[in-house]
Protein backbone atom coordinates (compact mmCIF):
# COMPACT_ATOMS: atom_id res chain seq x y z
CA UNK A 1 0.00 0.00 0.00
CA UNK A 2 1.34 3.83 -1.01
CA UNK A 3 2.89 5.02 2.18
CA UNK A 4 0.61 8.29 2.11
CA UNK A 5 -2.58 6.29 1.66
CA UNK A 6 -1.65 3.88 4.76
CA UNK A 7 -0.92 7.08 6.75
CA UNK A 8 -4.43 8.63 6.35
CA UNK A 9 -6.18 5.50 7.03
CA UNK A 10 -4.50 5.54 10.19
CA UNK A 11 -5.43 8.74 11.12
CA UNK A 12 -8.70 8.67 10.37
CA UNK A 13 -9.27 5.02 11.89
CA UNK A 14 -12.76 4.18 11.72
CA UNK A 15 -14.10 7.57 11.85
CA UNK A 16 -14.17 8.04 7.86
CA UNK A 17 -14.53 5.58 5.31
CA UNK A 18 -11.02 5.68 2.45
CA UNK A 19 -12.02 5.29 -1.42
CA UNK A 20 -8.96 4.61 -3.42
CA UNK A 21 -9.76 1.79 -6.26
CA UNK A 22 -10.05 2.80 -9.82
CA UNK A 23 -14.10 1.89 -9.36
CA UNK A 24 -14.38 3.75 -6.47
CA UNK A 25 -12.86 6.81 -7.78
CA UNK A 26 -14.46 7.10 -11.53
CA UNK A 27 -18.12 8.57 -10.32
CA UNK A 28 -16.17 11.68 -8.72
CA UNK A 29 -14.15 12.56 -12.02
CA UNK A 30 -17.09 12.33 -14.42
CA UNK A 31 -18.68 15.91 -15.50
CA UNK A 32 -20.45 17.68 -17.52
CA UNK A 33 -18.21 19.97 -18.49
CA UNK A 34 -15.89 17.84 -21.38
CA UNK A 35 -12.69 19.40 -19.65
CA UNK A 36 -10.79 16.16 -20.20
CA UNK A 37 -11.80 15.66 -23.64
CA UNK A 38 -11.12 19.45 -24.60
CA UNK A 39 -7.41 19.22 -23.24
CA UNK A 40 -6.99 15.53 -23.91
CA UNK A 41 -5.80 15.27 -20.18
CA UNK A 42 -7.22 13.22 -17.66
CA UNK A 43 -7.76 14.68 -13.77
CA UNK A 44 -6.50 12.69 -11.25
CA UNK A 45 -7.70 11.53 -7.85
CA UNK A 46 -5.67 9.67 -5.22
CA UNK A 47 -8.22 8.84 -3.24
CA UNK A 48 -11.84 10.19 -1.78
CA UNK A 49 -12.38 10.55 2.21
CA UNK A 50 -16.18 10.60 3.41
CA UNK A 51 -16.12 11.76 7.11
CA UNK A 52 -18.68 9.91 9.57
CA UNK A 53 -18.75 13.00 11.55
CA UNK A 54 -17.02 16.45 11.84
CA UNK A 55 -14.50 15.72 14.24
CA UNK A 56 -12.43 13.68 11.81
CA UNK A 57 -12.65 16.72 9.42
CA UNK A 58 -10.21 18.38 11.73
CA UNK A 59 -7.89 15.26 11.82
CA UNK A 60 -7.64 15.20 8.09
CA UNK A 61 -6.56 18.71 7.69
CA UNK A 62 -4.32 18.67 10.72
CA UNK A 63 -1.93 15.86 8.49
CA UNK A 64 -2.19 17.39 5.71
CA UNK A 65 -0.45 20.74 7.30
CA UNK A 66 1.99 18.21 9.43
CA UNK A 67 3.36 16.33 6.01
CA UNK A 68 3.18 19.41 3.84
CA UNK A 69 5.24 21.41 6.68
CA UNK A 70 7.86 18.25 7.04
CA UNK A 71 8.17 18.87 3.25
CA UNK A 72 6.88 14.84 3.25
CA UNK A 73 4.53 14.07 0.13
CA UNK A 74 1.00 15.41 1.20
CA UNK A 75 -2.30 16.05 -0.53
CA UNK A 76 -4.68 18.46 -1.21
CA UNK A 77 -8.15 18.49 -0.55
CA UNK A 78 -11.34 19.25 -2.65
CA UNK A 79 -14.24 19.15 -0.35
CA UNK A 80 -17.98 18.51 -2.61
CA UNK A 81 -21.32 17.97 -0.36
CA UNK A 82 -23.34 16.31 -3.14
CA UNK A 83 -20.71 16.83 -6.18
CA UNK A 84 -24.03 17.48 -8.62
CA UNK A 85 -22.29 21.36 -9.24
CA UNK A 86 -23.95 20.41 -12.88
CA UNK A 87 -22.00 22.59 -15.58
CA UNK A 88 -19.26 24.41 -13.38
CA UNK A 89 -17.01 21.64 -12.09
CA UNK A 90 -19.88 19.00 -11.12
CA UNK A 91 -17.21 16.94 -8.56
CA UNK A 92 -14.07 17.27 -10.48
CA UNK A 93 -10.67 18.84 -8.38
CA UNK A 94 -10.04 22.50 -10.00
CA UNK A 95 -6.22 21.20 -10.53
CA UNK A 96 -4.75 18.14 -11.83
CA UNK A 97 -2.24 16.48 -9.02
CA UNK A 98 -1.36 13.54 -8.29
CA UNK A 99 -2.12 13.61 -5.14
CA UNK A 100 -5.71 15.75 -4.95
CA UNK A 101 -7.94 14.12 -2.57
CA UNK A 102 -12.01 14.52 -2.89
CA UNK A 103 -13.30 15.47 1.04
CA UNK A 104 -17.34 13.78 0.74
CA UNK A 105 -18.96 15.64 3.02
CA UNK A 106 -22.40 13.66 2.08
CA UNK A 107 -22.60 11.80 4.79
CA UNK A 108 -22.70 14.14 6.76
CA UNK A 109 -26.71 15.17 7.26
CA UNK A 110 -27.80 16.41 10.06
CA UNK A 111 -30.66 18.62 10.57
CA UNK A 112 -31.84 20.61 13.41
CA UNK A 113 -35.36 23.23 12.82
CA UNK A 114 -35.93 25.69 15.22
CA UNK A 115 -39.24 25.67 14.38
CA UNK A 116 -40.51 28.86 16.17
CA UNK A 117 -37.51 31.26 14.62
CA UNK A 118 -37.79 29.37 11.14
CA UNK A 119 -34.02 28.46 11.24
CA UNK A 120 -32.64 25.19 9.79
CA UNK A 121 -28.96 24.02 10.90
CA UNK A 122 -27.59 22.03 8.55
CA UNK A 123 -24.38 19.58 7.86
CA UNK A 124 -22.86 19.91 4.49
CA UNK A 125 -24.22 16.48 2.77
CA UNK A 126 -28.07 17.76 3.47
CA UNK A 127 -29.63 17.77 -0.03
CA UNK A 128 -32.76 19.67 -0.82
CA UNK A 129 -35.11 16.36 -0.97
CA UNK A 130 -33.72 15.29 2.58
CA UNK A 131 -34.60 19.07 4.01
CA UNK A 132 -37.69 18.89 1.96
CA UNK A 133 -39.00 15.29 3.77
CA UNK A 134 -37.72 16.65 7.25
CA UNK A 135 -39.54 19.99 6.96
CA UNK A 136 -42.81 17.52 5.56
CA UNK A 137 -42.27 15.38 8.80
CA UNK A 138 -42.17 18.40 11.02
CA UNK A 139 -44.90 20.31 10.27
CA UNK A 140 -44.74 21.38 6.50
CA UNK A 141 -44.49 25.06 7.73
CA UNK A 142 -41.61 26.04 5.61
CA UNK A 143 -40.11 26.37 2.48
CA UNK A 144 -36.84 24.71 0.89
CA UNK A 145 -34.63 26.97 -1.04
CA UNK A 146 -34.62 25.00 -3.75
CA UNK A 147 -32.80 25.24 -7.06
CA UNK A 148 -33.42 23.29 -10.65
CA UNK A 149 -30.81 21.38 -10.36
CA UNK A 150 -32.70 18.49 -8.92
CA UNK A 151 -33.88 17.07 -4.77
CA UNK A 152 -30.40 15.29 -5.01
CA UNK A 153 -27.86 18.46 -4.64
CA UNK A 154 -27.29 19.93 -1.27
CA UNK A 155 -28.33 23.47 -0.05
CA UNK A 156 -24.97 23.85 1.40
CA UNK A 157 -22.70 24.01 -1.82
CA UNK A 158 -25.31 26.09 -3.43
CA UNK A 159 -25.08 28.73 -0.51
CA UNK A 160 -21.15 28.58 0.00
CA UNK A 161 -21.48 29.40 -4.42
CA UNK A 162 -23.88 32.50 -4.42
CA UNK A 163 -26.51 30.21 -5.92
CA UNK A 164 -30.22 31.58 -5.82
CA UNK A 165 -33.56 30.40 -6.62
CA UNK A 166 -37.42 31.16 -7.54
CA UNK A 167 -38.94 30.70 -3.80
CA UNK A 168 -39.20 34.04 -1.34
CA UNK A 169 -35.22 33.87 -0.55
CA UNK A 170 -34.54 34.18 -3.44
CA UNK A 171 -30.59 35.06 -2.57
CA UNK A 172 -29.40 31.38 -1.07
CA UNK A 173 -26.27 32.77 0.56
CA UNK A 174 -28.38 36.02 1.89
CA UNK A 175 -30.47 33.68 3.88
CA UNK A 176 -27.12 32.48 5.82
CA UNK A 177 -27.40 33.82 9.13
CA UNK A 178 -24.53 31.87 10.85
CA UNK A 179 -21.74 29.08 9.64
CA UNK A 180 -19.08 27.01 11.12
CA UNK A 181 -15.96 25.61 9.75
CA UNK A 182 -12.05 25.49 9.66
CA UNK A 183 -9.63 27.32 7.87
CA UNK A 184 -6.87 25.63 6.09
CA UNK A 185 -4.70 26.41 8.37
CA UNK A 186 -6.53 23.42 10.85
CA UNK A 187 -7.93 27.08 12.83
CA UNK A 188 -11.56 25.92 13.76
CA UNK A 189 -14.21 29.16 12.83
CA UNK A 190 -17.02 30.47 14.49
CA UNK A 191 -18.19 33.89 14.80
CA UNK A 192 -17.00 36.49 17.79
CA UNK A 193 -20.26 36.34 18.62
CA UNK A 194 -20.84 32.67 19.39
CA UNK A 195 -17.17 33.42 20.85
CA UNK A 196 -18.82 35.89 23.41
CA UNK A 197 -21.87 34.30 24.20
CA UNK A 198 -21.58 31.83 27.21
CA UNK A 199 -25.25 30.88 27.62
CA UNK A 200 -24.01 27.38 25.42
CA UNK A 201 -26.98 27.56 23.33
CA UNK A 202 -25.84 29.74 20.08
CA UNK A 203 -28.87 31.06 19.00
CA UNK A 204 -27.97 34.80 19.18
CA UNK A 205 -25.39 34.22 16.14
CA UNK A 206 -28.40 31.98 14.39
CA UNK A 207 -30.16 34.88 14.10
CA UNK A 208 -27.85 37.61 13.03
CA UNK A 209 -26.21 37.31 10.24
CA UNK A 210 -23.51 40.17 10.00
CA UNK A 211 -22.30 39.02 13.89
CA UNK A 212 -19.42 41.06 15.44
CA UNK A 213 -16.28 42.82 13.43
CA UNK A 214 -14.96 42.02 10.04
CA UNK A 215 -17.49 40.06 8.56
CA UNK A 216 -15.53 36.63 7.84
CA UNK A 217 -18.31 34.15 6.99
CA UNK A 218 -18.39 35.58 3.46
CA UNK A 219 -15.02 34.09 3.00
CA UNK A 220 -16.01 30.86 2.30
CA UNK A 221 -18.07 31.95 -0.42
CA UNK A 222 -16.53 31.68 -4.12
CA UNK A 223 -13.35 30.82 -2.61
CA UNK A 224 -10.35 28.02 -1.49
CA UNK A 225 -9.81 29.07 2.54
CA UNK A 226 -11.32 26.57 4.33
CA UNK A 227 -14.15 24.29 5.18
CA UNK A 228 -17.72 24.79 6.37
CA UNK A 229 -19.19 21.90 8.85
CA UNK A 230 -22.12 23.65 9.79
CA UNK A 231 -24.50 26.40 8.27
CA UNK A 232 -27.93 27.87 9.63
CA UNK A 233 -30.42 29.27 7.31
CA UNK A 234 -33.44 31.34 7.63
CA UNK A 235 -36.16 29.79 5.89
CA UNK A 236 -39.17 31.06 4.27
CA UNK A 237 -42.51 30.48 5.71
CA UNK A 238 -45.51 28.27 3.59
CA UNK A 239 -47.84 30.79 3.17
CA UNK A 240 -51.53 30.19 3.44
CA UNK A 241 -51.97 32.64 0.12
CA UNK A 242 -50.14 31.96 -3.17
CA UNK A 243 -51.01 31.74 -6.66
CA UNK A 244 -48.08 31.37 -9.60
CA UNK A 245 -48.50 33.17 -12.93
CA UNK A 246 -47.53 32.60 -16.50
CA UNK A 247 -47.88 35.22 -18.52
CA UNK A 248 -46.90 35.12 -22.36
CA UNK A 249 -46.06 37.30 -24.93
CA UNK A 250 -46.38 36.65 -28.38
CA UNK A 251 -44.54 39.12 -30.35
CA UNK A 252 -40.41 39.15 -29.46
CA UNK A 253 -40.30 42.65 -29.86
CA UNK A 254 -42.50 43.35 -26.94
CA UNK A 255 -39.50 42.47 -24.68
CA UNK A 256 -39.08 46.52 -24.61
CA UNK A 257 -42.24 47.00 -23.61
CA UNK A 258 -42.18 43.69 -20.65
CA UNK A 259 -39.39 44.81 -19.11
CA UNK A 260 -40.77 48.33 -17.38
CA UNK A 261 -43.40 46.15 -16.32
CA UNK A 262 -41.70 43.28 -14.56
CA UNK A 263 -39.46 45.98 -12.75
CA UNK A 264 -42.91 47.51 -11.58
CA UNK A 265 -44.12 44.46 -10.57
CA UNK A 266 -40.73 43.52 -8.67
CA UNK A 267 -40.86 47.16 -6.89
CA UNK A 268 -43.97 47.66 -6.09
CA UNK A 269 -45.02 44.08 -4.88
CA UNK A 270 -41.77 43.31 -3.35
CA UNK A 271 -42.06 40.85 -0.23
CA UNK A 272 -44.77 39.36 -1.91
CA UNK A 273 -44.12 38.81 -5.56
CA UNK A 274 -40.87 36.22 -5.37
CA UNK A 275 -37.68 36.41 -8.50
CA UNK A 276 -39.37 36.37 -11.81
CA UNK A 277 -38.11 34.63 -15.05
CA UNK A 278 -38.05 35.75 -18.43
CA UNK A 279 -37.13 32.88 -21.03
CA UNK A 280 -37.53 33.33 -24.47
CA UNK A 281 -39.10 30.64 -27.01
CA UNK A 282 -36.48 28.25 -27.68
CA UNK A 283 -36.03 28.05 -23.62
CA UNK A 284 -39.52 27.33 -23.03
CA UNK A 285 -39.75 24.70 -26.04
CA UNK A 286 -36.51 22.55 -24.58
CA UNK A 287 -38.88 21.88 -21.33
CA UNK A 288 -41.60 20.18 -23.30
CA UNK A 289 -39.88 18.61 -26.93
CA UNK A 290 -36.70 16.80 -27.58
CA UNK A 291 -34.58 17.99 -30.02
CA UNK A 292 -36.30 17.89 -33.62
CA UNK A 293 -33.18 17.28 -35.26
CA UNK A 294 -31.92 14.68 -33.09
CA UNK A 295 -30.23 14.38 -29.70
CA UNK A 296 -26.61 13.62 -31.19
CA UNK A 297 -27.05 16.66 -33.89
CA UNK A 298 -24.67 19.12 -34.00
CA UNK A 299 -26.61 21.86 -35.44
CA UNK A 300 -29.04 24.31 -34.33
CA UNK A 301 -32.46 24.82 -35.30
CA UNK A 302 -33.25 27.20 -38.51
CA UNK A 303 -35.86 29.34 -37.57
CA UNK A 304 -38.19 27.19 -39.89
CA UNK A 305 -37.71 24.32 -37.35
CA UNK A 306 -38.58 26.67 -34.46
CA UNK A 307 -41.66 28.00 -36.31
CA UNK A 308 -42.76 24.93 -36.61
CA UNK A 309 -42.17 23.94 -33.38
CA UNK A 310 -43.20 26.38 -31.13
CA UNK A 311 -46.28 26.61 -32.89
CA UNK A 312 -47.39 23.09 -32.59
CA UNK A 313 -46.67 23.68 -29.06
CA UNK A 314 -48.44 27.08 -28.75
CA UNK A 315 -45.35 28.68 -27.33
CA UNK A 316 -45.00 32.42 -27.13
CA UNK A 317 -41.88 34.49 -28.22
CA UNK A 318 -41.63 35.13 -24.33
CA UNK A 319 -42.67 33.86 -21.08
CA UNK A 320 -42.84 35.17 -17.62
CA UNK A 321 -43.09 32.83 -14.64
CA UNK A 322 -43.43 34.36 -11.06
CA UNK A 323 -45.25 33.86 -7.72
CA UNK A 324 -47.49 35.46 -5.02
CA UNK A 325 -46.88 34.60 -1.47
CA UNK A 326 -48.60 36.14 1.21
CA UNK A 327 -52.22 36.37 3.03
CA UNK A 328 -54.83 35.03 0.93
CA UNK A 329 -56.49 38.40 0.45
CA UNK A 330 -53.17 39.97 0.07
CA UNK A 331 -52.40 37.54 -2.95
CA UNK A 332 -56.19 37.83 -4.46
CA UNK A 333 -54.91 41.78 -4.60
CA UNK A 334 -51.67 41.72 -5.59
CA UNK A 335 -53.49 38.96 -8.31
CA UNK A 336 -55.74 41.33 -9.52
CA UNK A 337 -53.47 44.33 -9.65
CA UNK A 338 -50.61 42.74 -11.58
CA UNK A 339 -53.03 41.32 -14.21
CA UNK A 340 -54.20 45.41 -14.51
CA UNK A 341 -50.43 46.21 -15.23
CA UNK A 342 -49.92 43.87 -17.67
CA UNK A 343 -52.88 44.59 -19.62
CA UNK A 344 -50.30 47.40 -21.22
CA UNK A 345 -49.10 45.21 -23.48
CA UNK A 346 -50.97 42.21 -25.75
CA UNK A 347 -50.39 39.04 -23.35
CA UNK A 348 -51.99 36.19 -21.99
CA UNK A 349 -51.70 35.88 -18.27
CA UNK A 350 -52.61 31.96 -16.86
CA UNK A 351 -52.76 31.91 -12.45
CA UNK A 352 -52.04 28.38 -11.53
CA UNK A 353 -54.81 28.45 -9.50
CA UNK A 354 -56.89 28.92 -12.06
CA UNK A 355 -60.08 26.71 -13.15
CA UNK A 356 -58.81 25.68 -16.20
CA UNK A 357 -55.55 24.42 -15.06
CA UNK A 358 -57.26 22.22 -12.10
CA UNK A 359 -59.68 21.19 -15.29
CA UNK A 360 -56.64 19.96 -17.29
CA UNK A 361 -55.40 18.50 -14.90
CA UNK A 362 -57.96 16.25 -13.69
CA UNK A 363 -58.88 15.13 -17.38
CA UNK A 364 -55.62 13.92 -17.82
CA UNK A 365 -55.10 12.39 -15.05
CA UNK A 366 -58.17 10.26 -16.38
CA UNK A 367 -57.15 9.78 -19.68
CA UNK A 368 -54.80 6.48 -20.22
CA UNK A 369 -51.10 6.55 -20.69
CA UNK A 370 -51.01 4.43 -24.33
CA UNK A 371 -54.17 7.30 -25.31
CA UNK A 372 -51.57 9.57 -24.86
CA UNK A 373 -48.39 8.10 -26.21
CA UNK A 374 -50.29 7.90 -29.18
CA UNK A 375 -51.32 11.00 -29.87
CA UNK A 376 -48.68 14.47 -30.23
CA UNK A 377 -51.38 16.89 -29.49
CA UNK A 378 -52.14 14.56 -26.07
CA UNK A 379 -48.57 14.64 -24.91
CA UNK A 380 -47.49 17.69 -25.91
CA UNK A 381 -50.57 19.08 -23.21
CA UNK A 382 -48.95 16.19 -20.99
CA UNK A 383 -46.06 17.48 -20.96
CA UNK A 384 -46.64 21.24 -20.66
CA UNK A 385 -49.30 20.32 -17.90
CA UNK A 386 -46.72 18.48 -15.93
CA UNK A 387 -43.50 20.74 -16.67
CA UNK A 388 -46.59 23.26 -15.62
CA UNK A 389 -47.26 22.13 -11.76
CA UNK A 390 -43.46 21.22 -11.32
CA UNK A 391 -42.85 24.38 -12.06
CA UNK A 392 -45.46 25.52 -9.56
CA UNK A 393 -44.14 22.77 -6.62
CA UNK A 394 -40.65 24.16 -7.03
CA UNK A 395 -42.28 27.55 -6.25
CA UNK A 396 -43.17 26.89 -3.11
CA UNK A 397 -39.99 24.85 -1.79
CA UNK A 398 -40.56 21.56 -3.41
CA UNK A 399 -37.87 19.77 -5.09
CA UNK A 400 -37.69 17.94 -8.03
CA UNK A 401 -36.07 17.62 -11.38
CA UNK A 402 -38.27 18.78 -13.73
CA UNK A 403 -35.49 21.44 -14.86
CA UNK A 404 -32.56 18.80 -15.23
CA UNK A 405 -34.22 17.90 -19.18
CA UNK A 406 -32.46 20.52 -20.21
CA UNK A 407 -29.13 18.92 -19.65
CA UNK A 408 -30.64 16.36 -22.21
CA UNK A 409 -30.85 18.03 -24.99
CA UNK A 410 -28.67 17.01 -26.80
CA UNK A 411 -28.41 13.34 -24.79
CA UNK A 412 -29.97 10.34 -26.54
CA UNK A 413 -31.68 9.34 -22.53
CA UNK A 414 -33.91 12.24 -23.03
CA UNK A 415 -37.10 10.28 -25.13
CA UNK A 416 -39.91 9.86 -23.44
CA UNK A 417 -38.50 11.33 -20.08
CA UNK A 418 -41.47 13.79 -19.05
CA UNK A 419 -43.51 11.10 -20.06
CA UNK A 420 -42.34 8.32 -18.05
CA UNK A 421 -40.69 7.47 -14.76
CA UNK A 422 -37.47 7.81 -16.20
CA UNK A 423 -37.50 11.52 -14.83
CA UNK A 424 -36.40 10.32 -11.18
CA UNK A 425 -32.82 8.49 -12.78
CA UNK A 426 -31.96 11.90 -14.15
CA UNK A 427 -28.16 12.35 -13.36
CA UNK A 428 -26.39 14.70 -15.90
CA UNK A 429 -22.59 13.16 -15.47
CA UNK A 430 -23.90 9.59 -14.91
CA UNK A 431 -25.69 9.85 -17.91
CA UNK A 432 -22.84 11.86 -19.92
CA UNK A 433 -24.29 15.07 -20.76
CA UNK A 434 -22.34 17.87 -22.06
CA UNK A 435 -23.46 21.16 -19.81
CA UNK A 436 -21.88 24.42 -19.48
CA UNK A 437 -23.16 28.08 -18.28
CA UNK A 438 -22.86 31.36 -19.31
CA UNK A 439 -24.09 33.38 -16.35
CA UNK A 440 -23.49 37.29 -16.36
CA UNK A 441 -25.56 39.74 -14.59
CA UNK A 442 -26.99 42.46 -17.33
CA UNK A 443 -27.99 45.89 -16.73
CA UNK A 444 -32.17 45.51 -16.14
CA UNK A 445 -33.18 48.20 -18.61
CA UNK A 446 -34.72 47.52 -21.98
CA UNK A 447 -31.59 48.47 -23.91
CA UNK A 448 -28.92 46.47 -22.13
CA UNK A 449 -31.22 43.62 -22.21
CA UNK A 450 -31.99 43.96 -26.14
CA UNK A 451 -28.51 43.92 -26.52
CA UNK A 452 -27.46 40.79 -24.49
CA UNK A 453 -30.47 39.20 -26.63
CA UNK A 454 -28.75 39.73 -29.51
CA UNK A 455 -25.19 39.25 -28.51
CA UNK A 456 -26.54 35.60 -27.60
CA UNK A 457 -28.38 34.81 -30.86
CA UNK A 458 -25.41 36.26 -33.12
CA UNK A 459 -22.57 34.31 -30.89
CA UNK A 460 -24.11 30.87 -29.85
CA UNK A 461 -24.81 29.19 -33.57
CA UNK A 462 -21.81 30.41 -34.64
CA UNK A 463 -20.62 27.04 -32.45
CA UNK A 464 -23.05 25.20 -33.32
CA UNK A 465 -24.96 26.12 -29.64
CA UNK A 466 -28.96 26.90 -29.28
CA UNK A 467 -29.27 30.11 -27.88
CA UNK A 468 -31.59 29.29 -24.88
CA UNK A 469 -31.84 32.47 -22.62
CA UNK A 470 -32.97 32.74 -19.75
CA UNK A 471 -33.09 36.21 -17.35
CA UNK A 472 -33.52 35.51 -13.24
CA UNK A 473 -34.92 38.92 -12.15
CA UNK A 474 -33.91 38.84 -8.40
CA UNK A 475 -34.92 42.60 -7.79
CA UNK A 476 -36.12 45.52 -9.49
CA UNK A 477 -32.54 46.49 -9.92
CA UNK A 478 -31.02 43.20 -10.35
CA UNK A 479 -30.61 40.77 -13.03
CA UNK A 480 -29.03 37.81 -14.33
CA UNK A 481 -29.07 35.99 -17.10
CA UNK A 482 -28.69 32.08 -17.61
CA UNK A 483 -27.43 30.50 -20.69
CA UNK A 484 -26.93 26.80 -20.63
CA UNK A 485 -24.46 25.32 -23.34
CA UNK A 486 -25.53 22.21 -24.34
CA UNK A 487 -23.54 19.71 -26.09
CA UNK A 488 -22.73 16.06 -26.77
CA UNK A 489 -20.24 14.78 -24.84
CA UNK A 490 -19.42 12.17 -27.00
CA UNK A 491 -18.28 14.64 -30.29
CA UNK A 492 -15.09 15.96 -29.26
CA UNK A 493 -16.03 18.54 -31.98
CA UNK A 494 -19.06 19.70 -30.22
CA UNK A 495 -16.71 19.76 -26.81
CA UNK A 496 -14.40 22.43 -28.47
CA UNK A 497 -17.60 24.32 -30.03
CA UNK A 498 -19.15 24.34 -27.14
CA UNK A 499 -16.11 25.84 -24.82
CA UNK A 500 -15.20 28.29 -27.56
CA UNK A 501 -18.60 29.68 -27.60
CA UNK A 502 -18.20 30.07 -23.81
CA UNK A 503 -14.99 32.26 -24.54
CA UNK A 504 -16.20 34.24 -26.96
CA UNK A 505 -19.51 34.84 -25.11
CA UNK A 506 -17.73 35.37 -21.35
CA UNK A 507 -15.34 37.60 -23.64
CA UNK A 508 -17.12 39.82 -25.91
CA UNK A 509 -20.21 40.18 -23.19
CA UNK A 510 -17.58 41.74 -20.66
CA UNK A 511 -16.82 44.74 -23.45
CA UNK A 512 -20.76 45.30 -23.24
CA UNK A 513 -20.67 45.44 -19.52
CA UNK A 514 -22.08 41.89 -19.13
CA UNK A 515 -20.28 40.04 -16.28
CA UNK A 516 -20.49 36.35 -15.14
CA UNK A 517 -21.23 36.35 -10.90
CA UNK A 518 -20.09 32.93 -11.25
CA UNK A 519 -17.51 30.51 -13.03
CA UNK A 520 -16.85 26.61 -13.85
CA UNK A 521 -13.11 25.51 -12.68
CA UNK A 522 -12.14 26.18 -16.23
CA UNK A 523 -13.27 30.09 -16.90
CA UNK A 524 -11.49 30.51 -13.02
CA UNK A 525 -8.12 29.66 -15.11
CA UNK A 526 -8.20 31.90 -18.38
CA UNK A 527 -10.69 34.74 -17.35
CA UNK A 528 -9.28 35.62 -13.62
CA UNK A 529 -5.80 37.66 -13.73
CA UNK A 530 -4.18 37.12 -10.48
CA UNK A 531 -2.05 39.94 -10.97
CA UNK A 532 -4.57 42.41 -10.77
CA UNK A 533 -5.18 44.37 -6.77
CA UNK A 534 -8.56 42.19 -6.04
CA UNK A 535 -6.26 39.00 -6.94
CA UNK A 536 -3.47 39.92 -5.24
CA UNK A 537 -5.09 40.58 -1.88
CA UNK A 538 -6.95 37.40 -2.38
CA UNK A 539 -3.61 35.71 -2.76
CA UNK A 540 -2.66 36.99 0.31
CA UNK A 541 -5.42 35.78 2.41
CA UNK A 542 -4.74 32.30 0.79
CA UNK A 543 -1.21 32.47 2.30
CA UNK A 544 -2.46 33.19 6.26
CA UNK A 545 -5.55 30.79 6.08
CA UNK A 546 -3.77 27.85 4.01
CA UNK A 547 -0.37 28.67 3.64
CA UNK A 548 0.52 24.86 2.92
CA UNK A 549 -2.15 25.30 -0.26
CA UNK A 550 -4.13 22.07 1.01
CA UNK A 551 -7.92 23.33 0.30
CA UNK A 552 -9.18 23.20 -3.48
CA UNK A 553 -5.94 24.50 -4.94
CA UNK A 554 -6.83 26.28 -8.34
CA UNK A 555 -10.74 27.38 -7.23
CA UNK A 556 -11.41 30.71 -7.77
CA UNK A 557 -7.59 31.60 -7.60
CA UNK A 558 -6.27 30.39 -10.63
CA UNK A 559 -3.02 32.32 -11.01
CA UNK A 560 -2.14 30.76 -7.50
CA UNK A 561 1.88 30.42 -7.06
CA UNK A 562 1.45 26.85 -6.29
CA UNK A 563 0.27 26.09 -9.54
CA UNK A 564 3.04 27.20 -11.25
CA UNK A 565 5.99 25.34 -9.51
CA UNK A 566 6.18 22.10 -8.49
CA UNK A 567 3.77 21.09 -5.29
CA UNK A 568 4.59 19.82 -2.13
CA UNK A 569 1.07 17.77 -2.86
CA UNK A 570 2.35 16.45 -5.95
Amino acid sequence: MDPLLENIIEAVGNAASVLSTNEALTPYLRGTEGLDKLYNKKRLLFAVIKPHNTQVIQDIVDLANTLSSQNQPSFVLYPICSGRNWGYNTSQPAAILSHAIILDLSDLNHISLDSELGLVTIQPGVTQGQLNEFIKTNGDNFMVPVTGAGPDCAIMSNALERGYGITPYQDHFNAVTALKGLWGNGTPYCSAITELDQSGKDKVDKTFKWGLGPYMDGLFTQSNFGIVTEMTLRLAYRRKGFTSFFIQVRNDTQLETIVPLIQQTLRDYEGIVGSINLMDKRRVMSMFANNPNGADAHVTLSDEDIAQATHKLGTPAWTIVGSLYGTEAIVKIAKKEIKQIFTKTPCKIIFSNSPLIKLGNHIFNKIPYFLIKNSTRLSTIKAQLLSFNKGKAIMLGRPNRVALKLAYWRNQSSEDMLLTNKESLLSPAKDGCGLLWYAPLVPMNPTSMRQYVDLIRDICPKHNIEPFITFTNLRYDCIDSTIPIVFDLTNPKAVSDAHNCLKELTKEGAKLGFVPYRLNIDQQKWLLDGATPFWQVVNQLKSVLDPNNIISLGRYNPKDPALLIVNKAS
